[in-house]
């Protein structure tokens, strides 16, 4: 039993026994289908259009959950036991084997909210079933758990058969989407003029020399007559943003954090790591001309640039003591369908592979969405901010058997409660900034969760004129 275990109560292994994950060939699954088919138990979904994946859980076979500033090193060490010894039967384990889908609060003494009420510091869960579906093909797994002393072989014909019914009934599964219907009513709780004062506020400090920048980030929320159609938001993010890493985690029935987050923060397969630093926002154009012209504004931009270059400068400083080799790629554009962003690739070869969560811990939160310095920063948006951030603008993914794993920053999200939605969006802020300008950024933000959430029209409300 180690130092955690005996301070923390049993193992996982000693709570839950041997993990035995089985997975078989499961083509002509519709992975929302799935999702959709799961409605009123936990529920997991990640979709990489840039990787070549989709992943799906259902279901709930193990749950870690840990607090407090060793919360990463406590899932490691959770994570290492539940995988410690583990039994993967079957075809495509590259793919189809055993993941944690989970997260982290944006902070490590994060103090949960009436929206974050079932959302702890750090919450992973294994799927009892899982299903992966790349190109290549498409799994079905199931995660089961036997005693220490009992022979695996022994269950494989039955845990055999019951992955097998699963894979027949999840064949029939159809995608039944609901349309999302507008809110009843919607909301910006923070005014233009309370938005105004703590920008003014943040940029005074970093003109005085207190720190460089601050990401500062307000919220909407919606309500609705009826529970929050999650799938079709969903639906709608597979359709508009495809080319951003989508999420959901759903640990209690309609208690859901979602999103499409255009922002990678680690990726790691072996010795291998890739992130970017994004920063630095700009709209799209109607015509190819003025979508270049307003492309080039953003390259060109002072503001924008030195922005940029605050987040890939300490990605470099925090990630050049961890890897042997370290490639920092030209600084470009990425372009969504509603806004484009400073974009500058990052990939390395790790010194001591010790798989995903140690760089989740070393990056999180860049200046990107914390701040710089990172100490001066995080204190100051707890200070400034009037709502908690919860899940916002934190590390959201999956960790497999071999602790690798991908996680992404979890921004354009949202955080659904029966039938109320929080939706977040924030902006960098440094000495060049203007109230006017970060708030319309944040406005831009929010189009894709408002439009995920059928908030047409009354996305009017959200002006400088009518809130002051």
């Amino acid at each position: 039993m180690d130092e955690f275990a005996s301070e923390h109560g049993p193992s996982v292994q000693e709570q839950y026994g041997r993990l035995v994950s089985v997975s078989l060939p499961a083509q002509g699954i519709d992975p929302m289908a799935a999702l959709a088919w799961a409605k009123g138990q936990p529920r997991f979904f990640w979709a990489s259009q840039r990787d070549d994946l989709t992943l799906v859980g259902i279901g709930s076979a193990v749950e870690l959950v840990a607090y407090g500033e060793s919360r990463f090193e406590s899932i490691q060490r959770q994570a290492a036991d539940l995988f410690d010894g583990a039994v993967l039967v079957g075809e495509g384990q590259a793919q189809a084997g055993p993941k944690l889908f989970g997260g982290f609060a944006f902070r490590d003494d994060a103090v949960p909210d009436e929206a974050w009420s079932d959302f702890p510091p750090a919450h992973f869960v294994l799927p009892h079933y899982q299903l992966s579906h790349n190109s290549a093909g498409t799994w079905l797994t199931l995660n089961a758990h036997i005693p220490a002393d009992e022979d695996p072989t022994a269950l494989a014909d039955d845990l055999h058969d019951a992955l097998q019914e699963r894979i027949t009934e999840l064949r029939q599964a159809r995608v039944l989407i609901q349309p999302m219907p507008a809110p009843d009513a919607l909301s910006y709780p923070m005014s233009y003029d309370a938005w105004e004062i703590m920008i003014d506020d943040a940029v005074g400090r970093i003109r005085a020399g207190e720190l460089k920048k601050v990401v500062l980030s307000r919220v909407a929320e919606a309500r609705y007559r009826d529970p929050v159609q999650i799938e079709a938001a969903l639906a709608y993010l597979a359709d508009a943003y495809a080319d951003c890493y989508r999420f959901m985690f759903e640990p209690r029935p309609q208690r859901a954090f979602y999103g499409a987050t255009p922002e990678l923060l680690a990726k790691v397969e072996g010795e291998q790591v890739r992130s970017m630093a994004l920063a630095g926002s700009m709209k799209r154009g109607d015509t190819p001309e003025s979508d270049a012209e307003y492309g080039q504004a953003l390259l060109d931009s002072q503001k924008d640039r030195h922005e940029h270059q605050l987040v890939a400068d300490r990605l470099r400083d925090r990630l050049q003591p961890l890897t042997s080799e370290l490639t920092i790629s030209e600084t470009g554009l990425l372009k969504l369908s509603n806004i484009q962003h400073l974009y500058t690739p990052v990939s390395g070869t790790l010194k001591q592979p010790r798989g995903i969560l140690p760089l989740v811990e070393a990056l999180h939160p860049t200046p990107a969405l914390g701040g710089e310095p990172r100490d001066i920063a995080l204190p100051l948006i707890s200070e400034l901010e009037p709502v908690p951030r919860g899940w916002y603008a934190a590390p959201v993914g999956w960790i497999d058997h071999r602790l690798d794993g991908q996680f992404s920053v979890a921004i354009r999200s949202a955080v659904a409660q029966k039938n109320r939605v929080w939706m977040y969006a924030g902006a960098g802020i440094v000495a060049d900034s203007e109230p006017p300008k970060e708030w319309d950024e944040t406005a831009l933000k929010f189009t894709p969760m408002l439009k995920a959430h059928a908030v047409g029209d009354l996305n009017h409300k959200d002006t400088k004129s009518t809130e002051r």
